[in-house]
């Protein structure tokens, strides 16, 4: 009898199995078979036979047609992309390109990324090259930038919209009701999902802080996280698996210029969810109240973190039951912006770096310690922040951490509400700190931390004179 003929497809077994986010031995359970064996397919010292593929595609609804083409298509995409006139002068030979992809289907598809994002960048600058000649913008100008920074397509989903989603609110609460105390999470997964929840060593989770294994009927989560991360993963699972039906409707109500676009966004709206049911509306929104917006105070008695319960306080604005409008920021310390939020009218910079005068930028000098500070603006609006360092990671000796800072802030009217403002010796208004939105849209002259000059502002020369500011500007 002849034997059963197979296929050596290890580097794309090895993507799969690493995309499910399973490790060796997971798949070598569920397939039946040894994780040695997995590990000398992966290497493709051992075909995959046909019976071990039908096992594959039947557990992990693995398109076995595209298993066994994906190396021919790859190299198809691979020779178009190599006549492009960048890579003119460059010998390849067929057999190498077909090698690739079939050997080294990761490398592969690095670079076919790093050509999408070449040409996305090339698009990106001729389409601004555009604008500046012929002066274009509007609506389409800003359609074509949202589909090249999907992460600005979504905040602009969430800001237009306040961060608030009742319908959310409303379905998590419900939801919350359901599960009852926290300590009943495990419990309400087992009975309503029959899924049971696991705390894992990092090393088992594959690069995963929380991963659902519907195999074996598994919650699992890093067993690294804090007890807050914890809770906020699972209540993360709880969104996904009983919410996505509110989470897709208010998704509906958006245009997305581009797929990474939406899918930031429901991320985000899954997110949301999760911090509501872990912060119900009705019971957080009475708690600030009576907290006086004490973000520390509110993060005890929820059992959360500084960062999730500031970013809750930017979502209470349900019709009938609004509360203090805040808008929040987080940055690294280079100043990178990773996350943004305006619930108060505060006009964030879409592009370019915020202002250096701001303390969100200082809060690193002390760390874990809250400042505030009183903002005016180029127009006179005042508001008030304050700012705290975050640390995010972590959890083991050695294990990478984050240290960001956030900011959290409200307009000058709601100021009074915030147990900040009461503090013996707090600072009033009258001692803001002037600072603008961004450099090139702040037209304060008088600035010696400008980096930038503003638009429309002629710079005067300084063959004669040298002002001590970074830059002399004309009167006209």
């Amino acid at each position: 009898m002849a034997s059963e003929r197979g296929l050596y497809v290890g580097p794309r077994l090895r993507r799969i199995r690493r995309d499910l986010g399973l490790t060796q031995a997971d798949m070598a359970a569920a397939l039946e078979v040894s994780a040695s064996y997995i590990a000398l397919l992966e290497r493709n010292n051992r075909p995959l036979t046909a019976g071990l593929l039908l096992k594959l595609a039947q557990i992990y609804d693995v398109d076995v047609a595209a298993l066994g083409s994906g190396a021919a298509e790859d190299t198809a995409r691979l020779q178009a992309v190599l006549k492009d006139p960048v890579f003119a002068g460059i010998d390849w030979a067929a057999t190498e390109i077909g090698d690739l992809a079939a050997n080294y289907p990761g490398v592969a598809e690095a670079m076919l990324r790093l050509y999408t994002t070449y040409q996305e960048g090339q698009l990106a600058f001729a389409d601004g090259l555009a604008k500046a000649i012929g002066g274009g913008g509007g609506r389409a100008g800003e359609e074509a930038d949202d589909a090249a920074d999907p992460v600005a397509e979504s905040r602009r989903f969430l800001a237009a919209r306040r961060n608030s989603f009742p319908a959310l609110d409303d379905a998590a609460e419900r939801l919350a009701q359901a599960v009852g105390p926290r300590e009943n999470v495990t419990g309400y997964f087992r009975t309503r999902h029959d899924l049971r929840v696991r705390r894992v060593p990092a090393s088992y989770m594959v690069g995963s802080t929380r991963r659902l294994d519907r195999h074996r009927q598994e919650i699992l989560l890093d067993d690294s996280l804090d007890a807050a991360s914890q809770a906020f993963q699972l209540a993360l699972q709880l969104a996904y698996l009983e919410m996505t039906p509110e989470i897709d409707a208010v998704l509906a109500g958006g245009a997305f210029a581009s797929e990474n676009g939406q899918r930031l966004t429901r991320r985000a709206l899954a997110s949301y969810a999760a911090a509501a049911i872990i912060m119900p509306y009705t019971a957080f929104a009475r708690a600030v109240e009576a907290r006086r917006y004490d973000v520390e105070a509110l993060a005890r008695q929820f059992g959360v973190s500084f960062e999730q319960a500031a970013h809750r306080l930017t979502t209470l604005q349900k019709p009938g039951q609004e509360r203090v409008p805040f808008f929040f920021i987080r940055v690294d310390p280079a100043g990178n912006v990773s996350k943004r939020l305006d619930g108060a009218g505060f006009p964030f910079a879409r592009h370019g770096g915020g202002c250096p005068l701001w303390n969100v930028h200082h809060a690193f000098r002390t760390p874990r310690e809250i400042v505030t500070q009183w903002l005016e603006l180029p127009d006179g609006q005042r508001f008030f922040s304050i700012a705290r360092t975050v640390t995010a990671g972590g959890g083991a000796y050695g294990a990478p951490r984050v240290e960001r800072a956030i900011a959290l802030g409200c307009a000058e009217q709601h100021a009074d509400r915030l147990i900040y403002t009461a503090a013996p010796g707090a600072a009033g208004p009258e001692a803001a700190t002037p600072i603008g939105v961004t450099c090139r849209l702040c037209q304060r002259v008088e600035c010696a931390a400008r980096s930038e000059p503003p638009i429309g502002r002629q710079i005067l020369p300084d063959d004669i004179r040298r002002t001590s500011l970074p830059f002399g500007f004309s009167d006209t």
